[in-house]
């Protein structure tokens, strides 16, 4: 992806020349992944997901059939056996998951975006070996442990902690609204050291298996929206950890979780143009058959309206999403960019969701047609990876001067990989 290049034409010339190659438009490889991508979630999520969404039924079939076919290690190099494409690939395949159910999507932004991108940057050659692999090919699943009872957006008001014995470290607490909760392998866990000053904490990461003693997790029942993934609790009792499982050194742990959100939030910025898109493949159907006083309602004006500003977020949101994975690609710090992507795509999404109940009137009030699903997903998205309201004072204040992002000591792999 080449944006605009500019120019000094010699000074005795006296004006400035722009470059004509501006190119943003899909590699091959970026096409055929989206067109795998879209018959997976047609052939394997689809079918069947309005009793499973009912029924608020999930198990682990659905992330074998993602490991199977490449996509849990779609953005993972070769040398680790992923497939080795590069970053929009990974937000194609959200993009396209996503326009089947959001639980797929919510899956592989998790286990691909939270937990493997954060090893592949973190990570030390001897960590990703040992675990990168088998996360890539979906024999093992990862999920991202950060949120607690009382620490959502004040993520800095951890309670769990980790206190050094020996060679390892004892955990106590809970983490709570965990995706893939009961289904995960291995979690990547945001602590605070237990040792030091309590008014200036230190933090740090760890992933821990489900299998070490002192660790159990419990569902949450009763969601609104993505009833057709796993949700849960995850608890640690007096949990030992080999001192080898944290990522970074003692005190990265917080930019161990932000480098961890930049990955999250964008696979959830991508999943949202996949929303708007499911609600245009759902609305211009049934605005091209259900008519009214002769002729169907697709002609109105206002129904066109409302799906014109369907497009006008389906095309922006890419757009978006776009810029940051190419910034993924080049190496580049992206923590504003993706924030924008992020509170942009997801408040375009609701707004699709809500817009497309509209033109469907009372059929858009049951699960009869799916945009009452669309409508329920896309407002979680609104919350989780940062809320609307947390993005907001983000861009003001970096506007302001407020803040800003400074080089990392740990980046992500640049695109293409094993080069």
């Amino acid at each position: 992806m080449t944006f605009l290049t500019v120019g000094l034409l010699p000074p005795e010339r006296g004006r400035v020349t722009y470059g004509t190659r501006m190119d943003f438009a899909p590699t091959p490889e970026n096409e055929q992944i989206r067109e795998a991508a879209y018959k997976f979630g047609q052939n394997e999520i689809v079918p069947g997901l309005r009793d499973r969404d009912r029924e608020a039924k999930s198990d682990r079939t659905m992330l074998e059939q993602m490991g199977a076919a490449g996509f849990l290690g779609v953005s993972v190099p070769e040398s680790y056996s992923g497939l080795g494409a590069d970053y929009v690939s990974l937000g194609i395949v959200c993009e396209e998951l996503e326009r089947a159910d959001t639980s797929a999507r919510v899956a592989l932004s998790v286990h691909n975006g939270l937990h493997s991108m954060t090893l592949m940057q973190w990570g030390t050659e001897e960590q990703k070996g040992r675990w990168l692999p088998d996360l890539a090919t979906g024999k093992r699943i990862g999920a991202f442990g950060l949120t607690e009872p009382n620490a959502g957006s004040d993520a800095a008001n951890l309670k769990t902690t980790a206190k050094k014995d020996g060679d390892s470290y004892v955990l106590n607490g809970q983490k709570a609204w965990i995706s893939l909760s009961d289904y995960a392998d291995q979690f990547l866990v945001i602590t605070k050291l237990a040792e030091g000053d309590p008014a200036k904490p230190r933090f740090a990461a760890f992933i821990v298996d489900r299998t070490t003693p002192g660790f159990s997790s419990r569902p949450i029942h009763g969601k609104l929206g993505v009833r057709a993934g796993n949700t849960g609790e995850i608890f640690f009792d007096n949990m030992r950890v080999e001192a080898d499982r944290m990522l970074g050194g003692e005190g990265d742990g917080f930019k161990v979780a932000m480098s961890a959100l930049d990955h999250g939030r964008y696979t959830v910025a991508a999943g949202a143009v996949g929303i708007i898109t499911a609600c245009l493949d759902a609305c211009t159907k049934y605005a091209n058959e259900r008519t009214v006083g002769g002729e169907p309602i697709g002609r109105k004006q206002l129904v066109q309206q409302m799906i014109a500003s369907m497009v006008q977020g389906r095309e922006i949101g890419r757009l978006l999403y776009y810029k940051v994975g190419w910034m993924k690609n080049t190496g580049q710090r992206h923590t504003r960019e993706c924030s924008m992507a992020k509170w942009v795509n997801c408040a375009a999404a609701f707004d699709a969701a809500n817009k497309a109940v509209e033109v469907h009137g009372a059929y858009g009030f049951c699960d009869e047609f799916p945009v009452e699903r669309y409508f329920r997903n896309s407002r979680g998205a609104i919350i989780y990876e940062g809320t609307h309201e947390i993005h907001t004072v983000m861009q003001a204040e970096y506007e302001m001067g407020y803040r800003s992002d400074k080089p990392l000591k740990h980046t992500l792999p640049t695109w293409p990989f094993d080069a």
